[in-house]
């Protein structure tokens, strides 16, 4: 579990694109109405909504609101701005606010995922993000990984515990955001991007048939929900929209991701891959897209090594090798003193390793090791070495195999060959901050042309941006999901097969990685 003391190191940053046309999910338009005379003598309700009808069509007038309007009409001397949601079909009139305050239009990117989460306050105006704040989902006391906590949910009392925690966490960072409850109200629409299990935790929704054969979640694209059923603290009518998911283990993050990237878009055959706490990965054109996903990430994140541990200040994020010393260089998060191994690190010293010819193509130790000293004691702050061990490396190899192997299956089942790939989009977290190089050494990336590897941030955080700003962007992500064909790997005896052979660094076809080939034969 992640230490709650400690600040967290957490992904924001964003591949960001500038909208040609602001179609917010929320918006304000100051109206100037006619005071009620015997010429015009309409009801206070009707004139409202009938002069929003004229430029917007069908707008509905909640019952609530209805019995607010005469007094503030006549309290804003008949100048008053509509907040207006966009419910696909047509409008509905969320509040009316005295004067013209169509400059104060906020929204939120909701990015949450199995360990993080992270809140963008939106200025709707200009589409610009104001500021964000991130910190672990309160979910993570109740379990680390998505199947614990749907085991935890099937419990007496624990979906709505988990509901709550997660509710919590958003509360929190939204009033990191905007202190004073008066901020908090002017936010009219809120996007998120998570996956499918977070999302049917965060609505408060079954989820034990996502986990189980085969495999049906409650709901993949829920709609519109207001602020207020789902306990989110900013206006009570607020709209809020989850990206859609289209598997139990493919859910809207994975959508944001392709949304972001352009790959639908695109002629030439792209992958992309998002490991974090679940791996998932898309390949496709404008064509087609086929994907899988499973749990593939707990060894990336450092929870399944003897010193593994998150990307928190201590964690080892860089290491190298001399390889005519053997003496080892690394470097920790926030310059700390060493407590543990993040992915990035894992990786690094995996990638060492195997260069340095400490272990060999099957990932073994050579010469009697069972394990390596990337920190000595005297510069441990846990008092003692920090070390990879044989274990540590055969899960992570685990991983890997997964990784590989699915991504071997999807591109045989479309008859695609490696030498097809023109782009590889590495999405999320341990996307970002994995050294590309390394990555490609163990065989967890393709050997592609290095500028054809694009990294994307937090494309799910972007995604419900895009979504929160652009009817057509929300379209658009409903079109991808609507055209994606998954693969379920669960029982799949093919992923098996491949996942046997799999181990192998960088892969098993050596020649699949001609630069790393190189670079042995020049080490040797």
């Amino acid at each position: 579990m992640p230490n709650i003391n400690e600040k967290p190191v957490i992904l924001s940053e964003q591949v960001q694109k500038t909208l040609a046309n602001l179609e917010p999910l929320s918006r304000k338009v100051f109206l100037s109405l006619d005071p009620p005379s015997p010429m015009d003598n309409r009801a206070d309700v009707d004139q409202v909504r009938q002069t929003l009808e004229r430029t917007y069509g069908s707008v509905n007038v909640p019952l609530s609101l209805m019995s607010k309007i005469p007094s503030l009409c006549r309290s804003a001397d008949w100048q008053v701005t509509a907040i207006l949601a966009d419910t696909g079909q047509s409008w509905k009139l969320i509040d009316l606010e005295q004067g013209d305050t169509t400059r104060e239009q906020y929204g939120l990117a909701i990015d949450i995922g199995t360990t993080t989460v992270v809140v963008y306050l939106i200025n709707l105006c200009d589409g610009t993000v104001m500021r964000h704040a991130a910190d672990y989902n309160g979910q993570i006391a109740q379990g680390e990984d998505i199947l614990s906590r749907i085991r935890y949910a099937a419990e007496p009392g624990g979906l709505a515990r988990l509901q709550k925690a997660v509710v919590d966490t958003l509360n929190n960072l939204i009033r990191r955001l905007c202190p004073s409850p008066m901020e908090t109200d002017k936010i009219t629409a809120a996007a998120i991007g998570a996956n499918t299990t977070m999302i049917h935790l965060l609505l408060g929704l079954d989820s034990a048939s996502i986990c189980r054969a085969p495999y049906t979640p409650v709901v993949n694209n829920p709609g519109l929900i207001s602020a207020v059923e789902l306990g989110i603290d900013i206006h009570p009518l607020a709209p809020v929209y989850c990206l859609p998911s289209i598997g139990s283990y493919l859910g809207g993050d994975v959508i944001g991701g392709i949304l972001v990237s352009g790959m639908h878009t695109q002629s030439d055959v792209s992958l992309f891959v998002d490991i974090g706490t679940n791996g998932e990965i898309v390949l496709g054109n404008e064509d087609w897209l086929v994907a899988c996903a499973g749990a593939a990430g707990p060894a990336l994140e450092g929870g399944v090594t003897a010193f593994g541990m998150r990307a928190e200040p201590g964690a080892v994020d860089h290491v190298a090798i001399d390889p005519v010393t053997g003496q080892v260089q690394y470097t920790t998060v926030a310059d700390m003193p060493a407590r543990g191994i993040c992915g990035s690190g894992l990786v690094d010293t995996l990638a060492e390793l195997f260069l340095n010819g400490i272990i060999d193509r099957t990932a073994r130790f050579q010469k009697g090791r069972d394990e390596f000293v990337v920190v000595p004691v005297q510069a441990s702050a846990v008092g003692k070495d920090i070390v990879v061990t044989q274990i540590d490396i055969n899960n992570f190899m685990a991983t890997k195999g997964a990784v590989n192997s699915a991504t071997d299956l999807l591109m045989e089942n479309v008859g695609c060959a490696w030498q097809e790939l023109n782009c590889f989009y590495a999405a999320g977290a341990f996307g970002q901050y994995l050294p590309i190089e390394s990555a490609i050494t163990i065989g967890l990336y393709p050997d592609l042309p290095r500028s054809a590897i694009v990294r994307l941030g937090n494309s799910s955080g972007e995604a419900a941006r895009q979504v929160l700003l652009s009817r057509s962007k929300r379209l658009e992500a409903e079109g991808i999901a609507a055209k994606v064909t998954y693969f379920e790997l669960n029982a799949n005896t093919a992923f098996m097969e491949k996942f046997s052979g799999s181990k192998f660094l960088p892969h098993t076809d050596l020649d699949r990685y001609p630069s790393v080939k190189r670079r042995l034969q020049t080490r040797a």
